[in-house]
């Protein structure tokens, strides 16, 4: 045989494993081989010791949704939480390492997003930095849960500035904190928005104008808050909202020894279900209501508010109240609240109206029971659990409506326990347990 015999089939042989390595989409489709995998990223080992996929920051756009993990942190793909919001794509998951981040800000404007915190607390501390003179972060995009983190210190120029500023979308505030800032959370007035916030706590924020607040929501579709704990607001509210439904269940709202305006503010009325509240106002409150609704104007087709076994305290020495009404076309349904103060909450147990300073409204009055200090296991460490001897218990009545009846109860210092047996008192707490008499660590 001859030499040239020989090499040409290995020379050709050569040129086609040469093509293959340089188009191998090509190659295959003549092989009859199925495509080859898209790179998706690097094999590495977390500061966990576990092997966790790194995507690529070229990764295909046609990858599907909530496939990818952006990290943060020092030892991660992104140093900067600023740097992950840039880089982050509707359906990603933003998970920051433990730690604290200076001056750290961004925007958000993604759909579909989770954004939390990992392996121990997760601090934003603004350091005199901002984003559009608002805040520390500003969301602006559509459905986005942030987790795990506790923002601080937000203050810019015109005295406003927020830990979060929530312009536009479906936000989801879950076990984080809001600490000494102008506004804990502040929301625009987009009528589409809705913000849930659960399991988070709030201190020390405003600027002590009066117009600042722990939280502050705008005129948005709905807002819904639930096993918090709002406290310590400086001069502003612990709670204030405009927004077409507001449910605020099953959170303790107390000033404490604080310098808080109203505990619940709603301006605008709108259709309020506050059930499951313990409230209360401090001695040095600079407002003596509680409570007030619709005082502005009544913004809404729809104004009732829904004030359910919720737990009433005002320990102002004087001139202290439990709601501040506004006449107009609104009602109030009050059911099982247990209240102590001089106050009450029934129109017709005042029959001097002159000496109120506010307005009523008709509606529903019933069962709202006054009680004495010592009848609470721990009133001095705002534990309002009804003691086993006192008169009031087991004498709470029926709502008349199931989306009214308690079925959970605030667990302090932030969540939620559910609640097997029917309500049997009146007031915001069902059972009695020790986690009601912890404070807060802030």
């Amino acid at each position: 045989m001859r030499l040239a015999d020989i090499l040409l089939p290995r020379l050709l042989l050569t040129f086609s494993l040469g093509f293959v390595a340089l188009s191998p989409q090509l190659a295959n489709a003549h092989s009859g081989l199925p495509p080859e995998p898209a790179y998706l990223g690097e094999i590495r080992r977390g500061t966990d010791g576990n092997l966790t996929v790194t995507p690529s920051d070229n990764s295909s756009t046609a990858e599907a949704p909530g496939q990818r993990v952006l990290r943060v942190g020092l030892r991660q793909t992104y140093a900067t939480i600023a740097a992950a919001a840039r880089a982050a794509r509707d359906g990603d998951t933003v998970e920051i390492d433990s730690g604290d981040y200076v001056g750290d800000v961004a925007i958000w404007n993604q759909d579909n997003l989770i954004i939390r915190g990992v392996g121990g607390p997760v601090r934003l501390f603004a350091n005199g930095r901002h984003v559009e003179r608002k805040g520390i972060w500003i969301v602006r995009g559509g459905r986005i849960t942030v987790e795990n983190l506790s923002f601080h210190d937000s203050k810019v120029e015109h005295r406003n500035g927020a830990g979060i500023r929530f312009e536009k979308g479906h936000l989801i505030i879950r076990n984080c904190g809001f600490f000494d800032n102008e506004n804990g959370i502040l929301t625009h007035n987009d009528e589409t928005s809705e913000l849930d916030i659960e399991n988070s706590e709030f201190a020390r924020n405003g600027y002590g104008d009066g117009q600042t607040h722990n939280i502050y929501v705008g005129s948005i579709k709905r807002f819904r808050m639930t096993g918090s704990y709002s406290h310590h607001a400086n001069v502003g509210q612990l709670v204030k909202s405009r927004a077409r439904e507001s449910h605020i269940v099953y959170n303790r709202l107390t000033d404490e020894t604080g310098r808080a305006s109203y505990e619940i503010d709603l301006p605008s009325g709108g259709i309020a279900y506050v059930i499951g509240n313990i409230i209360q106002q401090g001695p040095n409150a600079t407002n003596g209501h509680l409570i007030s609704f619709g005082v502005e104007g009544y913004k809404w087709n729809e104004n009732t508010l829904y004030l359910i076994n919720n737990t009433l305290i005002d320990n102002r020495p004087s001139g202290g109240w439990f709601l501040l009404l506004k006449s107009g076309p609104a009602s109030v349904h009050a059911v099982n609240n247990l209240l102590h103060g001089p106050d009450t909450l029934n129109p017709a147990d005042r029959p001097n109206a002159k000496t109120k300073p506010d307005g009523q409204l008709p509606g529903i009055y019933e069962n709202n029971q006054r009680v004495r200090l010592d009848e609470f296991v721990h009133p001095e460490n705002y534990d309002y659990a009804l003691k086993p001897a006192s008169r009031l218990r087991n004498t709470a009545i029926a709502v008349g409506k199931p989306a009214l009846t308690v079925k959970q109860q605030y667990r302090h210092p932030m969540g939620l326990m559910d609640i097997s047996k029917p309500v049997r008192h009146p007031g915001a707490i069902q059972i009695d347990t020790n986690a009601q008499n912890q404070n807060s660590a802030l």
